[in-house]
Protein backbone atom coordinates (compact mmCIF):
# COMPACT_ATOMS: atom_id res chain seq x y z
CA UNK A 1 0.00 0.00 0.00
CA UNK A 2 3.21 2.84 -0.37
CA UNK A 3 3.25 3.98 2.98
CA UNK A 4 2.26 2.74 6.99
CA UNK A 5 -1.70 3.62 5.92
CA UNK A 6 -2.51 1.35 9.20
CA UNK A 7 -1.00 4.85 10.10
CA UNK A 8 -0.89 5.57 13.95
CA UNK A 9 -3.12 2.36 14.55
CA UNK A 10 0.04 0.62 14.55
CA UNK A 11 0.65 2.34 18.17
CA UNK A 12 -3.00 1.01 19.22
CA UNK A 13 -1.49 -1.70 21.79
CA UNK A 14 -3.09 -2.26 24.99
CA UNK A 15 -0.65 -3.30 27.99
CA UNK A 16 2.39 -5.22 28.30
CA UNK A 17 1.44 -9.13 29.49
CA UNK A 18 2.10 -9.62 33.12
CA UNK A 19 5.16 -11.19 32.05
CA UNK A 20 6.47 -7.78 30.51
CA UNK A 21 5.42 -5.54 33.46
CA UNK A 22 7.91 -7.19 35.21
CA UNK A 23 10.61 -6.66 33.59
CA UNK A 24 13.15 -3.05 33.20
CA UNK A 25 12.03 -0.27 30.78
CA UNK A 26 15.35 0.50 30.13
CA UNK A 27 16.82 3.11 27.86
CA UNK A 28 17.22 3.52 24.23
CA UNK A 29 20.30 1.13 24.73
CA UNK A 30 19.82 -2.36 25.36
CA UNK A 31 18.51 -2.79 29.06
CA UNK A 32 20.16 -3.85 32.03
CA UNK A 33 19.76 -3.58 35.58
CA UNK A 34 18.87 -5.75 38.93
CA UNK A 35 15.33 -6.67 37.86
CA UNK A 36 15.97 -7.80 34.34
CA UNK A 37 13.95 -10.91 33.88
CA UNK A 38 15.32 -13.70 31.35
CA UNK A 39 13.28 -13.96 28.54
CA UNK A 40 11.65 -17.61 28.48
CA UNK A 41 13.28 -18.35 24.89
CA UNK A 42 16.50 -16.98 25.69
CA UNK A 43 18.47 -20.28 26.15
CA UNK A 44 16.90 -21.47 22.45
CA UNK A 45 20.22 -21.91 20.31
CA UNK A 46 19.59 -20.44 16.75
CA UNK A 47 20.78 -21.52 13.87
CA UNK A 48 24.25 -22.14 12.70
CA UNK A 49 23.52 -22.37 9.36
CA UNK A 50 21.16 -21.95 6.52
CA UNK A 51 20.11 -25.31 5.13
CA UNK A 52 17.75 -25.78 2.14
CA UNK A 53 14.48 -23.65 2.05
CA UNK A 54 11.42 -25.37 3.10
CA UNK A 55 9.74 -24.45 0.12
CA UNK A 56 7.42 -21.56 1.65
CA UNK A 57 7.37 -19.06 4.24
CA UNK A 58 4.05 -17.43 6.32
CA UNK A 59 4.84 -14.23 6.95
CA UNK A 60 2.79 -12.05 9.57
CA UNK A 61 3.78 -8.29 8.35
CA UNK A 62 2.41 -4.68 7.54
CA UNK A 63 0.69 -3.99 4.31
CA UNK A 64 3.35 -3.61 1.69
CA UNK A 65 6.45 -4.69 3.48
CA UNK A 66 6.08 -8.18 1.05
CA UNK A 67 6.18 -6.66 -2.09
CA UNK A 68 6.23 -8.37 -5.45
CA UNK A 69 9.38 -6.72 -6.70
CA UNK A 70 11.54 -8.14 -3.38
CA UNK A 71 8.88 -11.15 -3.08
CA UNK A 72 9.15 -12.96 -6.66
CA UNK A 73 13.46 -12.25 -7.07
CA UNK A 74 13.84 -14.08 -3.36
CA UNK A 75 11.02 -16.54 -4.49
CA UNK A 76 13.31 -17.18 -8.18
CA UNK A 77 16.25 -17.71 -6.35
CA UNK A 78 15.10 -19.40 -2.63
CA UNK A 79 12.22 -21.35 -3.79
CA UNK A 80 10.35 -20.05 -0.68
CA UNK A 81 6.83 -19.26 -1.76
CA UNK A 82 5.76 -16.27 0.44
CA UNK A 83 2.50 -16.16 1.77
CA UNK A 84 1.59 -13.30 3.82
CA UNK A 85 -1.20 -12.20 6.83
CA UNK A 86 -0.79 -8.28 6.38
CA UNK A 87 -1.89 -7.06 10.09
CA UNK A 88 -3.91 -3.61 10.89
CA UNK A 89 -2.22 -2.81 14.62
CA UNK A 90 0.77 -3.96 16.75
CA UNK A 91 -2.15 -6.03 18.55
CA UNK A 92 -3.21 -8.08 15.78
CA UNK A 93 0.33 -9.45 15.47
CA UNK A 94 0.94 -10.25 18.86
CA UNK A 95 -2.36 -11.99 18.92
CA UNK A 96 -1.39 -13.90 15.59
CA UNK A 97 2.05 -15.10 17.30
CA UNK A 98 0.54 -16.18 19.99
CA UNK A 99 1.74 -19.57 21.51
CA UNK A 100 5.16 -19.36 19.07
CA UNK A 101 3.00 -18.32 16.23
CA UNK A 102 1.52 -21.43 16.48
CA UNK A 103 3.23 -23.45 13.48
CA UNK A 104 1.48 -21.05 11.62
CA UNK A 105 3.59 -17.94 11.16
CA UNK A 106 7.13 -17.96 10.45
CA UNK A 107 8.01 -15.05 11.23
CA UNK A 108 6.78 -11.02 12.35
CA UNK A 109 7.50 -7.28 11.49
CA UNK A 110 7.19 -5.79 14.84
CA UNK A 111 7.30 -2.53 15.85
CA UNK A 112 9.03 -1.24 18.79
CA UNK A 113 5.65 -1.11 20.49
CA UNK A 114 5.17 -5.08 19.96
CA UNK A 115 8.42 -6.51 20.48
CA UNK A 116 8.75 -6.35 24.00
CA UNK A 117 5.30 -8.59 24.58
CA UNK A 118 6.61 -10.92 21.69
CA UNK A 119 9.98 -11.32 23.77
CA UNK A 120 9.01 -12.08 26.88
CA UNK A 121 5.58 -14.03 26.09
CA UNK A 122 8.07 -16.43 24.62
CA UNK A 123 6.96 -16.23 21.05
CA UNK A 124 9.66 -15.62 19.59
CA UNK A 125 13.45 -17.02 19.47
CA UNK A 126 16.89 -15.70 19.40
CA UNK A 127 18.33 -15.03 16.02
CA UNK A 128 21.84 -15.76 14.79
CA UNK A 129 23.20 -12.46 13.35
CA UNK A 130 26.11 -14.05 11.84
CA UNK A 131 23.69 -15.51 9.34
CA UNK A 132 22.98 -12.30 8.19
CA UNK A 133 26.11 -11.01 6.11
CA UNK A 134 24.71 -7.41 5.77
CA UNK A 135 24.32 -6.88 9.29
CA UNK A 136 27.87 -5.51 10.07
CA UNK A 137 26.58 -2.54 7.39
CA UNK A 138 23.89 -1.90 9.90
CA UNK A 139 23.58 1.64 11.26
CA UNK A 140 25.22 1.01 14.58
CA UNK A 141 22.19 1.96 16.79
CA UNK A 142 19.98 -0.95 15.10
CA UNK A 143 22.19 -3.75 15.41
CA UNK A 144 21.56 -4.17 19.32
CA UNK A 145 18.75 -1.69 20.25
CA UNK A 146 17.01 -2.03 23.31
CA UNK A 147 13.33 -3.30 21.50
CA UNK A 148 14.83 -6.54 20.32
CA UNK A 149 18.16 -7.39 21.82
CA UNK A 150 18.08 -8.14 25.57
CA UNK A 151 21.63 -8.56 27.46
CA UNK A 152 23.27 -9.24 23.96
CA UNK A 153 20.71 -11.90 22.75
CA UNK A 154 19.31 -10.45 19.61
CA UNK A 155 15.39 -11.90 19.26
CA UNK A 156 14.87 -9.82 15.67
CA UNK A 157 16.79 -8.35 13.01
CA UNK A 158 16.04 -4.66 12.45
CA UNK A 159 14.78 -3.87 9.29
CA UNK A 160 13.03 -0.03 8.57
CA UNK A 161 12.71 2.91 10.90
CA UNK A 162 11.60 6.69 10.74
CA UNK A 163 12.06 10.11 12.92
CA UNK A 164 8.57 11.90 13.93
CA UNK A 165 9.17 15.63 12.43
CA UNK A 166 7.84 18.85 12.77
CA UNK A 167 6.20 19.67 9.58
CA UNK A 168 5.67 23.62 9.01
CA UNK A 169 4.40 25.49 6.07
CA UNK A 170 7.50 27.77 4.71
CA UNK A 171 5.52 30.64 3.93
CA UNK A 172 3.56 31.02 7.35
CA UNK A 173 7.28 29.85 9.07
CA UNK A 174 9.31 32.54 7.29
CA UNK A 175 11.90 31.53 10.25
CA UNK A 176 12.24 28.01 10.27
CA UNK A 177 10.78 26.75 13.78
CA UNK A 178 13.44 24.96 15.64
CA UNK A 179 11.24 24.18 18.87
CA UNK A 180 7.91 21.87 19.39
CA UNK A 181 6.31 25.11 21.28
CA UNK A 182 4.83 25.64 18.21
CA UNK A 183 2.36 23.37 18.68
CA UNK A 184 1.58 24.10 21.84
CA UNK A 185 1.35 27.82 21.12
CA UNK A 186 -2.30 29.40 21.39
CA UNK A 187 -1.08 31.61 18.20
CA UNK A 188 -1.57 28.63 15.98
CA UNK A 189 -4.99 27.78 17.02
CA UNK A 190 -6.81 25.56 14.98
CA UNK A 191 -3.66 25.47 12.47
CA UNK A 192 -2.01 22.46 14.58
CA UNK A 193 -2.26 19.00 13.77
CA UNK A 194 -1.12 15.90 15.36
CA UNK A 195 -1.56 12.18 15.37
CA UNK A 196 -4.54 10.52 16.76
CA UNK A 197 -2.62 7.59 19.06
CA UNK A 198 -2.64 8.02 23.26
CA UNK A 199 1.25 7.00 22.27
CA UNK A 200 1.65 10.34 21.67
CA UNK A 201 1.75 11.45 25.27
CA UNK A 202 5.72 10.43 24.68
CA UNK A 203 6.07 13.18 22.44
CA UNK A 204 4.77 15.49 25.10
CA UNK A 205 6.86 14.30 27.56
CA UNK A 206 9.77 14.24 25.45
CA UNK A 207 8.91 17.88 24.92
CA UNK A 208 8.52 18.13 28.79
CA UNK A 209 11.76 16.66 29.93
CA UNK A 210 13.82 19.40 28.00
CA UNK A 211 11.67 22.91 28.75
CA UNK A 212 10.70 21.75 32.44
CA UNK A 213 13.84 19.94 33.44
CA UNK A 214 12.37 19.70 37.22
CA UNK A 215 10.28 16.89 36.16
CA UNK A 216 13.25 14.72 36.21
CA UNK A 217 11.90 12.74 33.35
CA UNK A 218 14.85 10.94 31.53
CA UNK A 219 12.79 8.62 29.13
CA UNK A 220 9.23 9.66 27.57
CA UNK A 221 8.06 5.82 27.75
CA UNK A 222 8.69 5.45 31.44
CA UNK A 223 6.80 8.15 33.49
CA UNK A 224 6.16 8.22 36.90
CA UNK A 225 2.55 9.43 38.07
CA UNK A 226 3.33 13.06 38.00
CA UNK A 227 5.62 13.47 34.91
CA UNK A 228 2.32 11.42 32.58
CA UNK A 229 -0.01 14.39 34.48
CA UNK A 230 2.21 16.82 33.67
CA UNK A 231 2.35 15.56 29.54
CA UNK A 232 -1.41 14.71 29.84
CA UNK A 233 -2.20 18.31 31.05
CA UNK A 234 0.06 19.77 28.19
CA UNK A 235 -1.97 18.04 25.78
CA UNK A 236 -5.07 18.90 26.90
CA UNK A 237 -3.80 22.52 26.75
CA UNK A 238 -3.22 22.11 23.25
CA UNK A 239 -6.91 20.74 22.38
CA UNK A 240 -8.05 23.84 21.35
CA UNK A 241 -5.60 24.33 18.96
CA UNK A 242 -6.21 20.95 17.19
CA UNK A 243 -7.76 21.39 13.47
CA UNK A 244 -7.66 17.58 13.53
CA UNK A 245 -6.10 14.55 15.10
CA UNK A 246 -4.63 12.75 11.85
CA UNK A 247 -4.76 8.96 11.95
CA UNK A 248 -3.37 8.10 8.39
CA UNK A 249 -0.48 10.08 6.27
CA UNK A 250 -2.90 11.52 3.76
CA UNK A 251 -5.02 12.70 6.20
CA UNK A 252 -2.40 15.01 7.01
CA UNK A 253 -1.03 16.03 3.13
CA UNK A 254 -4.81 16.83 2.33
CA UNK A 255 -4.61 19.23 5.71
CA UNK A 256 -1.74 20.75 4.39
CA UNK A 257 -2.24 20.76 0.88
CA UNK A 258 -5.92 22.18 1.57
CA UNK A 259 -4.03 25.35 3.81
CA UNK A 260 -6.22 23.66 6.99
CA UNK A 261 -2.96 23.67 9.09
CA UNK A 262 0.30 25.07 9.05
CA UNK A 263 2.08 23.08 11.48
CA UNK A 264 1.91 19.62 13.26
CA UNK A 265 4.01 16.21 13.99
CA UNK A 266 4.60 14.26 10.94
CA UNK A 267 6.98 11.59 9.12
CA UNK A 268 9.34 12.23 6.27
CA UNK A 269 6.71 10.50 4.35
CA UNK A 270 4.38 14.09 4.19
CA UNK A 271 7.29 16.13 3.75
CA UNK A 272 8.42 14.09 0.64
CA UNK A 273 4.88 13.82 -0.70
CA UNK A 274 3.83 17.29 0.08
CA UNK A 275 7.09 18.88 -1.93
CA UNK A 276 6.64 17.28 -4.67
CA UNK A 277 3.11 18.09 -5.01
CA UNK A 278 4.83 21.67 -4.76
CA UNK A 279 3.73 22.48 -1.22
CA UNK A 280 5.41 24.93 0.79
CA UNK A 281 6.63 22.90 3.61
CA UNK A 282 9.78 21.51 5.20
CA UNK A 283 10.52 19.37 8.40
CA UNK A 284 13.03 19.69 11.05
CA UNK A 285 13.45 17.72 14.25
CA UNK A 286 13.50 20.52 16.83
CA UNK A 287 16.13 21.04 19.59
CA UNK A 288 14.03 19.18 22.13
CA UNK A 289 14.80 15.75 19.82
CA UNK A 290 11.80 13.73 18.87
CA UNK A 291 10.69 10.07 19.01
CA UNK A 292 10.68 7.55 15.98
CA UNK A 293 9.99 3.87 15.48
CA UNK A 294 11.72 1.18 14.19
CA UNK A 295 10.92 -2.72 12.78
CA UNK A 296 12.12 -6.33 13.36
CA UNK A 297 11.78 -9.46 11.39
CA UNK A 298 11.46 -11.72 14.19
CA UNK A 299 11.39 -15.51 14.21
CA UNK A 300 8.39 -17.20 15.38
CA UNK A 301 9.41 -20.15 18.39
CA UNK A 302 7.28 -22.79 16.52
CA UNK A 303 8.26 -21.52 13.09
CA UNK A 304 7.93 -24.15 10.37
CA UNK A 305 10.39 -23.22 7.71
CA UNK A 306 13.30 -21.69 9.72
CA UNK A 307 15.60 -21.85 6.72
CA UNK A 308 13.44 -19.48 4.79
CA UNK A 309 12.85 -17.29 7.20
CA UNK A 310 16.77 -16.79 7.48
CA UNK A 311 17.08 -16.45 3.52
CA UNK A 312 14.13 -13.97 3.82
CA UNK A 313 15.86 -11.94 6.25
CA UNK A 314 19.01 -12.17 4.34
CA UNK A 315 17.34 -11.08 1.33
CA UNK A 316 15.50 -8.08 2.68
CA UNK A 317 18.94 -6.86 4.80
CA UNK A 318 21.00 -6.06 1.24
CA UNK A 319 21.38 -3.03 0.37
CA UNK A 320 19.17 -3.11 -2.96
CA UNK A 321 16.05 -4.32 -1.38
CA UNK A 322 16.26 -2.01 1.92
CA UNK A 323 16.01 0.68 -0.86
CA UNK A 324 13.34 -0.82 -2.80
CA UNK A 325 11.71 -0.99 0.26
CA UNK A 326 12.42 2.36 1.76
CA UNK A 327 11.50 3.92 -1.67
CA UNK A 328 8.06 1.92 -2.23
CA UNK A 329 7.04 2.60 1.58
CA UNK A 330 7.93 5.21 3.00
CA UNK A 331 10.62 4.90 5.37
CA UNK A 332 14.48 4.76 5.72
CA UNK A 333 16.76 1.16 5.77
CA UNK A 334 19.04 0.24 8.32
CA UNK A 335 21.73 -0.68 6.19
CA UNK A 336 24.23 2.11 5.66
CA UNK A 337 24.64 0.87 2.22
CA UNK A 338 21.19 1.19 0.70
CA UNK A 339 21.72 5.07 0.17
CA UNK A 340 23.70 4.80 -2.33
CA UNK A 341 21.10 2.01 -3.90
CA UNK A 342 18.31 4.47 -3.51
CA UNK A 343 20.29 7.47 -5.05
CA UNK A 344 20.77 5.00 -8.08
CA UNK A 345 16.91 4.55 -8.12
CA UNK A 346 15.63 7.90 -7.26
CA UNK A 347 18.21 10.66 -7.56
CA UNK A 348 18.25 12.82 -4.34
CA UNK A 349 15.87 10.38 -2.52
CA UNK A 350 18.56 9.51 0.16
CA UNK A 351 18.32 12.36 1.94
CA UNK A 352 14.70 13.28 2.82
CA UNK A 353 14.43 10.39 4.33
CA UNK A 354 17.90 10.75 6.82
CA UNK A 355 19.45 7.59 5.11
CA UNK A 356 22.28 9.05 5.60
CA UNK A 357 22.39 10.26 8.53
CA UNK A 358 25.74 9.63 10.68
CA UNK A 359 25.62 7.94 14.26
CA UNK A 360 25.23 11.34 16.24
CA UNK A 361 21.57 11.81 14.45
CA UNK A 362 19.76 9.33 16.39
CA UNK A 363 21.12 11.06 19.92
CA UNK A 364 17.72 12.85 19.66
CA UNK A 365 15.59 10.18 18.44
CA UNK A 366 13.80 8.23 21.26
CA UNK A 367 12.44 4.99 19.68
CA UNK A 368 8.93 3.41 20.60
CA UNK A 369 8.44 1.66 23.38
CA UNK A 370 5.74 -0.10 25.26
CA UNK A 371 5.33 1.74 28.22
CA UNK A 372 5.11 -0.73 31.43
CA UNK A 373 4.60 -0.19 35.33
CA UNK A 374 8.56 -1.48 35.63
CA UNK A 375 10.52 2.10 36.24
CA UNK A 376 14.57 1.86 35.92
CA UNK A 377 15.10 1.91 39.41
CA UNK A 378 12.94 -1.32 40.03
CA UNK A 379 10.17 0.38 41.38
CA UNK A 380 6.43 -0.33 40.00
CA UNK A 381 5.16 2.86 39.91
CA UNK A 382 5.25 3.74 36.19
CA UNK A 383 2.04 4.36 34.23
CA UNK A 384 1.14 1.72 32.03
CA UNK A 385 -0.02 1.91 28.18
CA UNK A 386 -3.45 1.02 29.43
CA UNK A 387 -3.42 4.09 31.50
CA UNK A 388 -2.20 6.29 28.08
CA UNK A 389 -5.28 4.78 25.75
CA UNK A 390 -7.84 5.86 29.10
CA UNK A 391 -5.92 9.22 29.06
CA UNK A 392 -5.79 9.77 25.28
CA UNK A 393 -9.72 9.57 25.56
CA UNK A 394 -9.74 12.27 27.91
CA UNK A 395 -7.41 14.79 26.16
CA UNK A 396 -9.29 14.52 22.92
CA UNK A 397 -12.06 15.63 24.96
Amino acid sequence: MGVRQAGWIRLGCIAAAAVIAATACGSSNTPSGPTLQVPPTANIKPLTSIGPGEGQLNLVLWDGYADKQWVDPFTAATGCKVNQHPAGSSDEMVSLMKNGGGGNWDMVSASGNATLRLIYSGDVIPMNTALIPDFTNFQTLFQSPAWNTISGIHYGISLQWGPNTLLYNTKKFVNPPTSWSVIYDPANKGLVTVPDDPTFIADAANYLSKTKPSLGIKDPYELTQPQFDAAVALLKSQQPLIKKYWTLPTDEISLFQNGDVTVGAAWPYQTIQLQLAGAPVADTIPTEGATGWADTWMLATKATHPNCAYLWTKWVSTPAVQAEQALSFGETPVNTKACAEMEARSPGSCKPYHADAPGSYFDNLKFWKTPIAQCPDGTTVCVPYDQWVSAWTTIKG
